[in-house]
């Protein structure tokens, strides 16, 4: 039993050491679907500032057009964050997959919600 007890630990060690840091300028695509079912293709760039569980930083659809992020936070490969925008929220659910950050973000802003399909890789340092 302490020999299982041991190995759980440096597994638990190993894969918290291995966890990936966000930290870094990160662009890619989004796949926009409007209330009206509409798809359009659209781009998001993010500069993100990751300090342990907690993520910081601003994300936009371009890099001169960035607003910052609120409540972000890393669990594993699991990435969440929110961006406020006039009356309206996008909220990111994304995956750190690889060197990709995917997912799906909704925008919910008054009774209309519109839902994207987010891929984004870090940009060469």
């Amino acid at each position: 039993m302490k020999l299982l007890a041991a190995l759980a630990f440096v597994w638990a060690i190993t894969l918290s050491a291995s966890a990936a840091d966000l930290t870094g300028t990160w662009s890619g695509s989004m796949k926009v679907t409007g209330p009206d079912g509409q798809v359009q293709d659209d781009t998001i760039h993010l500069v993100l500032k990751q300090d342990g569980a907690k993520l910081t930083g601003t994300a936009g659809p371009s890099a001169d057009q960035q607003l910052p992020i609120d409540k972000g936070a890393v669990d594993g490969s699991e990435v969440t964050m929110e961006v406020s925008v006039g009356q309206g929220v996008f909220k990111f659910e994304l995956a750190l997959d690889a060197e990709h950050l995917k997912g799906d973000v909704t925008l919910s802003a008054g009774p209309q919600t519109m839902k994207a399909k987010m891929d984004a890789t870090r940009a060469a340092k």
